[in-house]
């Protein structure tokens, strides 16, 4: 039977100091790089407490169904988000306890720009 490593969370990375890879910074960057699109950001906080479809996920960003399905596979190759299928249609939903409070702070921030 194989141990399974507990999940990171961000105190751990503040526990790290103030080393950074190059793999850590790449990952970082595909993930802030892809939030920087209105759909995707959409569609991720619309997964924020849920698993939805494609077409609800085209519904809450306003898009074709077609359109959504090439965002989410560029955000399931980054790991932002996972799929299982359900049947004849695939459930989507965030990958890891990370991204929520991700997406609720930039969201926050958003929030204070446009409010100030």
């Amino acid at each position: 039977m194989a141990i399974s490593k507990p999940a990171r969370t961000a105190a751990d990375a503040d526990a790290h100091g103030d080393e950074l890879t190059a793999e850590q910074v790449d990952a970082a960057v595909v993930a802030f790089g892809l939030l920087a699109d209105a759909t995707r950001v959409r569609m991720l906080w619309a997964l924020r407490d849920a698993e939805l479809d494609v077409a609800t996920l085209a519904e809450a960003a306003g898009c074709r169904p077609t359109v959504a399905s090439q965002h989410l596979a560029k955000l399931r190759l980054a790991g932002l988000v996972t799929g299982e299928r359900d049947g004849r249609r695939v459930v989507y939903r965030l990958r890891g306890a990370h991204m929520r409070p991700l997406l609720t702070e930039a969201l926050f921030h958003a929030d204070h720009q446009v409010s100030d």
